[in-house]
């Protein structure tokens, strides 16, 4: 199925929903890692409407993506890219949580003290996105993009995908530092079905007219490796609480492992609750979180522009016009994201392009599906109770893969570049490692950079221990200002990689002019044309 099909209504449903469970790993994760330091980690209903909030915004995102965006059947989510900036925001002296909030005994999670105290934090990150989103808007409607892409390679975006996951390697260890046997048994689950039983059938009844009941094969442990790895490796946990195996006492290593101990989340949630914008109260703004997230947006960006040309790649479309680039990343979705109060931005999701390319469906309406899917799980409190009380070790087992392979992907994008060039090797290997020493001497040494200008001193601070600005802003000065070849420097591969064949004009405008008739039957207007973002 192309991108135009439409697919019987029950494949829909299914495949639909297989994106949504696909996406669901990365979707649950950034709140699960936020709320440390929201102050929010021993308040499990908060990070249940969290998660229920990311979920119902990413459906919405999907949708505009979907329908009036690139127009490529691409799942929008929370991005990782985002994570680094906005907790280097909060570890400001100013933001970091009170020590009454980390300990258990002392949260009452109803009492206006502590409300006031994660909602002040997240509010000052829902105006750093917001803000943050409208450069981005700018970016996407006035066509700059393509001026951009010109000057950022792949010795650009390595450094910059490589440390949005490099820097988390303490929240995962720490996370899975919980119980390594559990830990390891998840990451053993995931890896057995991602790797080794991924190409292994599982047959499954299934009905044709004219076949009636047969078995037909299905990869499951190919397209729900995760999924199937923690349900796995929570029915384990549950096990042994029942059975009393991992102990009872809250400060014996092991109790986090123990399914009772974020259990009483799930009778609290309500069954259905609508996320609304501006829910915990009027965004603030300061100067210093709209620049580190600046960063985040940035990368967010390149990311989203390679997965739109893949994506194409993989559902038998031509590549994506500027019009429906500059449309993709308008930069839209992080507004919403921000005024909804996800605590984090959108972007295009990688793991869904690869799903594209396991199930050869590349159809839009299965997006839809899976788009709908996520708003009725968003509504449905029950859902992100659930999600919330998943044990920790197990979560930090899913974390360790999945931000290994984030750092993978990043450096995947030196396969375009000559690497037996000591400018390149040059390039990337000081602009990781400056990417995680600088971060990691400006956050022990706050005191060294202070100017004396609160806001200046701020904004120092966020910038400089975010590692994926640094490493990207030097990956970029670097290989832009030492001479190198456009071949060397990996720039003819990569558009190589990102330009199609000759594809008939007709099959362009089918795929990636406005729906319903815009700007051809309603709002034909001859100036639309001068638009950047119009076809």
């Amino acid at each position: 199925y192309t991108v135009t099909d439409v697919p019987p209504w029950y494949l829909c449903i299914m495949l639909g929903i297989q994106h949504f469970l696909t996406a669901m790993g990365g979707l649950v994760a950034i709140p699960l890692i936020l709320s440390k330091d929201l102050c929010l980690q021993h308040d499990l209903l908060t990070q249940s409407h969290l998660i229920s909030t990311i979920f119902f915004v990413s459906g919405v995102c999907t949708l505009l993506q979907v329908l009036f965006g690139v127009r490529l059947p691409i799942i929008q989510g929370g991005t990782f890219a985002f994570l680094s900036p906005t907790v280097a925001m909060l570890s400001l002296p100013s933001w970091k949580c009170p020590a009454w909030t980390q300990n258990a005994t002392l949260v009452n999670a109803s009492s206006p003290e502590f409300i006031k105290v994660w909602q002040t934090r997240m509010r000052e990150v829902q105006g750093a996105i917001i803000v943050a989103s409208c450069f981005q808007i700018l970016i996407g409607f006035s066509g700059l993009i393509g001026f951009l892409m010109r000057f950022i390679g792949p010795l650009t975006i390595a450094p910059t995908i490589t440390l949005v996951a490099l820097p988390l390697f303490e929240s995962a260890g720490d996370q899975a530092g919980q119980h390594w046997g559990i830990a390891f048994m998840t990451i053993f689950f995931i890896v057995l079905f991602s790797q080794y039983l991924k190409d292994v059938p599982v047959p499954l009844p299934s009905y044709q007219r004219g076949k009636k009941c047969h078995f037909s094969p299905a990869y499951l442990f190919q397209i729900f490796p995760v999924l199937l790895g923690l349900s796995l490796s929570w029915l384990l946990c549950y096990v042994l609480t029942v059975t009393n195996v991992l102990p009872v006492e809250r400060t014996a290593y092991g109790h986090l492992a123990r399914t009772d101990t974020r259990g009483d989340v799930l009778s609290q949630a309500p069954w259905f609750r609508l996320p609304y914008p501006g829910q915990w109260g009027m965004p603030t703004v300061s100067l210093a979180g709209i620049f580190g997230i600046l960063a985040g947006v940035i990368s967010s960006m390149l990311e989203s522009v390679g997965d739109y040309y893949a994506c194409a790649r993989l559902s038998g479309a031509p590549p994506p016009p500027e019009h429906a680039v500059s449309r993709g990343i308008g930069g839209i979705g992080c507004l919403l994201a921000g005024a909804w109060g996800t605590g984090n931005g959108t972007t295009s999701y990688s793991e869904n392009v690869g799903a594209l390319g396991i199930t050869k469906v590349g159809s839009r309406m299965v997006i839809i599906a899976g788009a709908c899917a996520m708003l009725l799980s968003g509504i449905f409190g029950k859902v992100g109770a659930m999600l919330a009380s998943i044990p920790t070790p197990v979560i930090g087992g899913m974390f360790l893969v999945m931000f290994g392979v984030i750092t993978a992907v990043g450096i995947s994008n030196l396969q375009y570049t000559d690497m037996n060039s000591s400018r390149n090797i040059f390039i990337f290997g000081f602009s990781v490692f400056a990417g995680l020493a600088i971060p990691n001497w400006a956050s022990k040494n706050s005191t060294l950079l202070e100017t004396g200008i609160i806001q200046l001193d701020q904004v120092f601070q966020v910038i400089l221990t975010t590692g994926m600005f640094v490493g990207g802003l030097l990956g970029f000065i670097l290989d832009n200002t030492i001479p190198g070849t456009p071949e060397e420097r990996g720039l003819l591969a990569w558009k190589q990689s990102h330009k199609g064949g000759a594809d008939s004009s007709q099959l362009v405008s089918k795929v990636y002019d406005l729906p319903f008739g815009i700007g051809t039957k309603y709002c034909a207007v001859s100036w639309f044309r001068y638009l950047p973002a119009c076809p």
